[in-house]
């Protein structure tokens, strides 16, 4: 039995909207773009942050760094989820030392991708400041961990399912489901 859609939460233009708010938001806080980093964790958290990149550079005319992270290894559900994991290659093209570093993934769910990602982060160097963004936040924390930078918060069910679909991955149009697993 397939995943039964329950709702669509943003379509590509609430996408586009929310990240064009993230972008001055991380510019507001961060005073500019002096030491920014942009990372974005494997797999849809990347053209999220390549897109944020994009904004922040037709706002300041500066473009942050792009870094993509693969959090694979670092998984603590790494067993239940394949037998033979697929890793993908880190891509962290500067020295991340002293950097302010934005963290960027789809959906925040219980905070264990996040976890993960700030594992790897910090075998890579020491960053002045690593910061959170998401843009979609649906709940159901089981860490202390929360965003800095959120595009939207979607309460949810834990029988439901948030899915984030971009054209740059899934060739589709942009949008945010929530789906009911079966």
């Amino acid at each position: 039995m397939a995943a039964k859609e329950k709702a669509r939460i943003m379509d590509a233009e609430a996408i586009r909207r929310a990240l064009s708010r993230i972008a001055h938001e991380v510019i507001e806080k961060n005073r500019g773009t002096q030491d920014l980093m942009i990372v974005g964790i494997r797999r849809r958290g990347v053209p999220l942050a390549q897109r944020l990149i994009d904004r922040i550079a037709e706002i300041e005319g500066v473009r942050p760094t792009l870094g993509i992270l693969d959090i694979t290894l670092y998984r603590d559900d790494l067993t239940s989820r394949s037998e033979q994991p697929v890793v993908h290659r880190t891509e962290i093209p500067v020295d991340i030392k002293d950097k302010r570093v934005v963290l960027v993934d789809d959906v925040l769910y219980t905070g264990r991708t996040i976890r993960a990602a700030l594992d790897a982060l910090m075998d890579l160097g020491r960053p002045q400041v690593i910061q959170l963004a998401v843009l979609v936040d649906r709940g159901h924390r089981e860490l202390p961990i929360r965003a800095d930078y959120v595009g939207k918060n979607v309460p949810t069910a834990r029988k439901e399912v948030v899915e984030l679909r971009l054209s740059e991955v899934d060739g589709t149009e942009d949008m945010v489901l929530i789906v009911e697993k079966p």
